[in-house]
């Protein structure tokens, strides 16, 4: 955005090398700390929540309100010149974050107030690697900057994914990756990029092939972890989606049987620990099973709690953090809902207890094409350097 006939970055003077260095480790450093935060944000999060039950979600959003007043206070004080465009992209910036908000956010006020935590902190780590690059003189002042903040927003989730009590899914990444556009927004309104419609540089085109091809393996990688995995069929026509293979769960079975005999999970796992899946995906089925139970949908029930019996019997039997007793019903009880589904259980079941989706693609071909794209850009980038070779970064 150019002032009085100078570029903004002649104004402020452009980054050293060495600046330049030290905003690049500041951005990372940033990125890192707040992904290896996960587990003390989580524990912060339970104590406020169980210190002001009726008042969490109000405190947060007026933590956020905070926040944002600031950020706009902020911008009043740096926004000199081009203030119809610049103010526009900060109430974009507000406008989307909100909208998105209200439109994908959880019907638990808590849950949604803690969603939008993510719009400060990875506009926060958007507005610290476009500090990075925004003197560049194209478009890769912005689009380097987004793809540098998507890889951190998956590592986020990746490893959120890991922990107990925290859930990491495509859907937070897309949170994410809408919360880095409005930090961006808000980020060029108040520190403008030098001039972000120049002419693409081929340093600039290697620089933002390579980040996009981290990004693509970084996705690729988010979904192998996460949401792949693979159907599993029971006889009578039950079926549901897990991240274990028959014989995977079987062999696990065997070995929770054998370790939870001696030492069962009687207290709930610390904040820093991993994640039992094995553990999580039982106790879906018990929610589902009992959801079923209290709704009256004595088949939708019978049929978890025979996945239950046949995959997760250690789950039902040991007396856990969740439940002393266990959960397996009671004699009575199983003969009570056998005979309410006698006759009816002939028609094809697929359990939807699991909460996030688990897709049944092959890890090879989601491997080939994320490699073949990452591949592919990165040669793309080389060749466009090539073409230009007196750019520079």
């Amino acid at each position: 955005m150019p002032q009085h006939g100078r570029s903004v970055v002649a104004a402020r003077g452009p980054l050293t090398p060495r600046r330049g260095r030290l905003a690049l480790s500041t951005a990372i450093a940033a990125s890192i700390a707040l992904i290896l935060a996960a587990p003390a944000i989580g524990s912060a999060r339970s104590a406020l929540r169980a210190a002001f039950p009726g008042t969490f979600s109000r405190l947060i959003e007026g933590g956020l309100a905070v926040a944002v007043l600031a950020a706009i206070g902020v911008a009043l004080a740096r926004i000199r010149t081009q203030r119809t465009l610049r103010y526009g992209a900060l109430a974009a910036a507000l406008a989307i974050a909100w909208t998105y908000s209200a439109a994908t956010g959880s019907a638990d006020p808590a849950i949604r107030a803690v969603e939008r935590v993510h719009f400060v902190e990875f506009g926060l780590i958007a507005w610290l690697f476009l500090r990075v690059w925004r003197d560049r003189p194209d478009a890769s002042a912005i689009v380097a900057p987004a793809l540098a903040a998507l890889i951190a927003g998956v590592g986020d989730e990746a490893f959120q994914w890991f922990l107990p009590a925290r859930v990491g899914e495509l859907a937070d990444v897309a949170l994410n990756a809408v919360a880095i556009g409005c930090g961006l927004l808000a980020g060029a309104a108040i520190t403008p990029p030098a001039d972000a419609g120049g002419r693409w540089t081929g340093a600039s085109s290697r620089l933002v092939a390579r980040l996009l091809a981290l990004a693509i393996l970084a996705l690729a990688g988010f979904v192998h972890l996460v949401h792949l995995g693979h159907r599993v069929d029971l006889p009578g026509a039950i079926s549901f989606e897990t991240r274990y293979t028959a014989a995977e769960l079987d062999a696990t079975a065997r070995l929770r049987a054998e370790t939870w005999r001696q030492d069962p999970p009687l207290l709930r796992p610390p904040r820093f620990s991993r994640e039992d899946q094995y553990m999580t995906e039982g106790l879906q089925h018990v929610q589902a099973r009992n959801g079923a139970w209290d709704r009256g949908d004595a088949l939708t029930a019978w049929r978890e709690n025979l996945i239950l019996e046949r995959f997760f019997a250690p789950v039902l039997d040991t007396p856990s953090y969740v439940s002393p007793g266990g959960h397996r019903w009671s004699v009575e009880q199983r003969a009570d809902a056998g005979r309410r589904v006698a006759g009816r259980d002939a028609a094809p079941f697929s359990s939807r207890a699991f909460p996030y989706p688990i897709q049944t693609w092959s890890p090879v071909v989601v491997w080939s094409i994320a490699l073949a794209l990452a591949a592919a850009l990165t040669m793309g980038g080389r060749r466009a350097e090539a073409r230009s070779p007196a750019a520079a970064d």
